[in-house]
């Protein structure tokens, strides 16, 4: 399954005429950024009722706030943001929402409403433990109660409450998160970030920055072997994604959804129609065999040149 990566909702005609069979990941940040005020339930509410509209019955995946590190939004300067060395890990994403839990609680509140409307799943960033899962599905119920009071129309049942693997710890501890998350999607930017100790930003070091080194696609691989061992699903939407070299790989380790920029369901769609499956799963066990990076890409890169 192809799925779109959204930054904002104009996209949405393109991801459609793309062919996206669902919204992977809708970056609900947009509703934050360039503004001083702070959207309340109801903007939030209408953004995301009109994603789940747009897409007729397809599954729209949105991740609750992503903010901190290297997005920061004047509307909330108040708020104890990390400004350390370190902001990337300091206070941010989910970290952010379970401490301000007004923020967490007016998204959730929106995205449930919105869920009367279409087929909406609910993403959490920057997981690390499972006490975070369980603290948001606390918090989810919360606010489903106070709907009810107040007479909102809600699903019948709760939207899937997913989590990002983006850290090494989230992947290394999958078998645990998966008894508590309803799917994965794999982040791949921030894993393969957060697992070599690179700022791609940083010209300085980003040639560092790579996919296919062997400790990213090993977390890669715990993580699907994870999700797969519980039954639930995952995809990727980190722009390995959206990157016809990696697809035959990505395909080979078990995975069968994946969500990129909508301007890449073509090309993606393309390769996957010319790949054989059985010889794409050797090769990634091939692949997976190996330590060294040059290696890698030459078994895959290979790979490749035969179709």
């Amino acid at each position: 399954m192809l799925q779109a990566n959204l930054e904002l909702p104009r996209e949405l005609d393109q991801a459609l005429n793309a062919g996206a069979t669902g919204l992977g990941l809708v970056r609900s940040e947009f509703l934050y950024m360039n503004r001083d005020d702070l959207p309340d339930e109801d903007e939030q509410f209408e953004a995301f009722r009109d994603l789940a509209k747009g897409m007729n019955g397809r599954p729209v995946t949105i991740r609750t706030l992503d903010i901190g590190g290297d997005k920061i939004a004047d509307a909330l300067a108040g708020m104890t943001l990390s400004a350390g060395a370190n902001p990337a890990l300091g206070l941010r994403a989910i970290r952010l929402s379970l401490k301000e839990r007004k923020l967490l609680d007016t998204q959730l509140a929106a995205m449930l409403r919105a869920a009367a409307f279409g087929k909406l799943r609910i993403l959490l960033p920057m997981i690390t433990s499972v006490s975070e899962i369980r603290r948001v599905r606390e918090a989810l119920v919360q606010v489903a109660k106070r709907l009810r009071r107040r007479g909102v129309a809600l699903p019948e049942a709760m939207p899937p409450l997913g989590v990002m693997i983006e850290v090494p710890g989230a992947a290394l501890a999958a078998d645990a998160l998966a008894a508590e998350a309803d799917f994965f999607a794999l982040g791949t930017n921030d894993l393969i970030q957060y697992t070599l100790a690179i700022d791609r930003g940083d010209e300085q070091v980003a040639h560092l920055y790579d996919p296919l080194h062997p400790a990213v696609l090993r977390l890669i691989q715990f993580a699907i072997e994870a999700a797969h061992r519980a039954g639930i699903p995952i995809s990727v939407c980190g722009e390995m994604a959206g990157d016809p070299r990696f697809t035959a790989l990505l395909l080979g380790l078990g995975l069968r959804d994946l969500s990129m920029a909508p301007s890449n369901i073509p090309r993606v769609k393309q390769r996957i129609r010319a790949i054989d499956m059985i010889a794409a799963t050797r090769r990634a066990r091939a692949i997976m065999d190996q330590w060294d990076s040059g290696r890698i890409a030459t078994l895959l890169d290979d790979f490749n040149a035969l179709a």
